[in-house]
């Protein structure tokens, strides 16, 4: 049996030299860990990017999907005043929304902050059952209470002697019940992250603030939002993410009515592309989130960038 070392030098130096660098080359903990995330990055390219750059070239075609029509479906989309309806709406719903699920998250974070750690795990527990429960479960119960013919909540009304509302035959009530319903979901998460951050802040800061005479605002703004603003900012962005892509909540309240006065782009895309047959337009509404997204995401993420240029100096 031949020894090692003669095979070895009995090898070329370029296969040597190769040999050497691909055993450099797997050693690495970088190399290791992208051959470990190799299997997400595909999962990623496949159901991620894959589909958005199918959506866009369907969005450039005509409705038979024969004939290539380039940016004519979106030309088309903002002429129509349902669809600049629709824009509006979204951005209602989404920032109004995220807005009043991070300002009832901060204040439940602080509240469950100052509670014992004993009874803290019963009510962080309790509080984050409506975002354990499906999304569309929850908004049938809801939609049983607003019901126009036998609303739990115009039952109590009738009984205090105030007149029916019709919660979701008008415009704006069914607005205001889709921004109740996806705050209600929606607010157990920003505690739970906020509820996080805040046991990192350093107990050292708030005493010191204390010793200042800082008052209990005082320390929040000055001390809390300054600590905490990335996770804000990350958290909120997300939310506006999700949010914007909602469907659940629209098409069980209101399916869009009254009058395709409710409707969000993943609902009024729906209706375009599915259930009237033409895809390509129905791409088209979807495409238009990017944007929009986009906007926010540079705003939020360049806030995030700035404090961590802050925290390097």
């Amino acid at each position: 049996m031949a020894d090692r070392s003669a095979v070895a030098v009995s090898l070329p130096p370029h296969r040597m030299v190769r040999r050497s660098f691909m055993r450099r080359l797997l050693e690495r903990r970088s190399t290791v860990a992208l051959l470990m995330c190799s299997p997400l990055f595909l999962l990623i390219a496949g159901l991620v990017v894959y589909p958005a750059f199918y959506a866009l070239y369907l969005a450039m075609l005509n409705r038979r999907m024969t004939q290539f029509v380039g940016l004519d479906n979106f030309a088309f989309l903002l002429k129509r005043d349902t669809f600049r309806l629709v824009i509006f709406q979204s951005c209602l719903f989404a920032v109004s929304s995220v807005v009043l699920k991070s300002f009832l998250g901060f204040v439940l974070a602080h509240l469950m902050s100052n509670i014992p750690s004993g009874r803290q795990r019963i009510w962080r527990g309790l509080l984050l059952v409506p975002w354990v429960i499906p999304l569309a479960l929850s908004t049938l119960g809801w939609w049983w209470l607003f019901d126009p013919s036998y609303s739990a909540f115009n039952y109590l009304l009738n009984a205090l002697g105030i007149a029916s509302v019709p919660w979701l035959g008008v415009a704006w009530p069914a607005r205001l019940c889709m921004i109740t319903v996806n705050v209600w979901f929606g607010t157990s998460f920003f505690m739970i992250m906020y509820l996080a951050a805040l046991k990192s802040v350093p107990e050292q800061l708030y005493e010191a603030a204390a010793i200042d005479g800082a008052g209990t605002f005082q320390k929040m703004f000055y001390v809390t939002v300054p600590m905490i603003r990335n996770v804000i900012s990350v958290t909120v962005l997300y939310s506006l993410i999700v949010t914007f892509a909602n469907f659940d909540i629209v098409r069980i309240l209101t399916n869009g009515g009254p009058e395709s006065k409710t409707h969000v782009f993943a609902t009024y895309a729906f209706q375009v592309g599915i259930q009237s047959g033409d895809i390509p337009l129905g791409a088209s509404v979807s495409l238009f989130m990017f944007p929009l997204l986009a906007v926010f995401a540079y705003f939020v993420l360049r806030n995030v960038t700035r404090r961590g240029k802050e925290m390097t100096v």
